[in-house]
């Protein structure tokens, strides 16, 4: 019977007979795979942590950096120092304006000296006939001399009337030209010369 021999036998014709020796090879190639696998996995692990921490040392930096450049660059300052430059724009181009007005002030004067040195000039060195006749100024020359001491310049028309009057003011610059046809009394003119000096 069956059953009457050694269990030991039975159990051995048993393994023979099921061959599991693929089985065990093919679980022992599965155990490598996963063995494998799991070390790939572990190697693609770290490497993203790494890089993960170098990434995060980076943002740390940039973000160091960020707050650094906000500090040092701070709104109010920047609007402080633009209205400070505008300030400094106008009051150059007050000064430019300033100056050139004084340029024109000093144009006039210029040629006025010019006028006069001319003037003097043609007079030459004894004073011109006048006084080499040893004649004295009359009424009218005087007039002329106090008046274009004054910045007051008058000028004859063709008949010799005395008939524009060129008024220089040097301490505002300014220059007026009046036309003396006669419509006016002498105390118009008179007051008109005087609020102009």
């Amino acid at each position: 019977m069956l059953l009457d021999e050694d269990p030991a036998t039975l159990i051995h014709h048993t393994i023979g007979n099921f061959n599991i020796t693929p089985d065990k090879l093919a679980v022992s190639r599965i155990n490598e795979s996963l063995s494998t696998l799991q070390q790939a996995r572990d190697l693609r692990v770290r490497e993203a942590e790494s890089a993960l921490k170098k990434l995060s040392r980076k943002l740390t930096t940039l973000n160091n950096h960020h707050l650094e450049t906000i500090a040092s660059h701070s709104v109010t300052a920047h609007a402080s120092e633009i209205a400070t430059l505008d300030t400094q724009k106008f009051r150059i181009a007050k000064s430019a304006n300033d100056l050139e007005i004084e340029s024109e002030r000093l144009s006039s004067q210029l040629a006025d000296l010019q006028a006069r040195l001319q003037e003097l000039e043609l007079q030459g060195v004894d004073g011109g006939e006048n006084a080499r006749r040893g004649l004295l100024y009359d009424e009218i020359s005087l007039k002329l001399k106090v008046y274009r001491s004054l910045g007051v310049d008058v000028d004859r028309d063709e008949k010799g009337q005395y008939a524009k009057a060129v008024i220089r003011n040097g301490n505002k610059g300014d220059v007026h030209v009046i036309n003396m046809d006669g419509k006016f009394s002498q105390f118009f003119y008179a007051n008109y010369f005087w609020s102009t000096m």
